[in-house]
């Protein structure tokens, strides 16, 4: 698996993915877990790790290393 993503892409990535599971887990602690939240922790995590391994799915899928957004 190949590197698609830059250093600063990641790092926002892992800040972002940070963000949601911390605030998804705040709300499953205070109330029933529901299915929106379950579901928002699972999009954090999938960020951080996206993040930490430097590649994106999707930027693969759509074949977008070569554009501007992956630059």
């Amino acid at each position: 698996m190949k590197k698609n993503i830059g250093t600063v892409n990641s790092m926002v990535r892992i800040t972002g993915g940070l963000t949601l599971l911390a605030y998804s887990i705040a709300k499953m602690s205070k109330e029933k877990p529901s299915g929106t939240q379950l579901l928002v922790s699972m999009m954090g995590a999938q960020k951080v790790a996206e993040g930490i391994i430097h590649y994106c799915p999707l930027i693969d899928a759509f074949d977008l290393e070569n554009t501007k957004i992956a630059q």
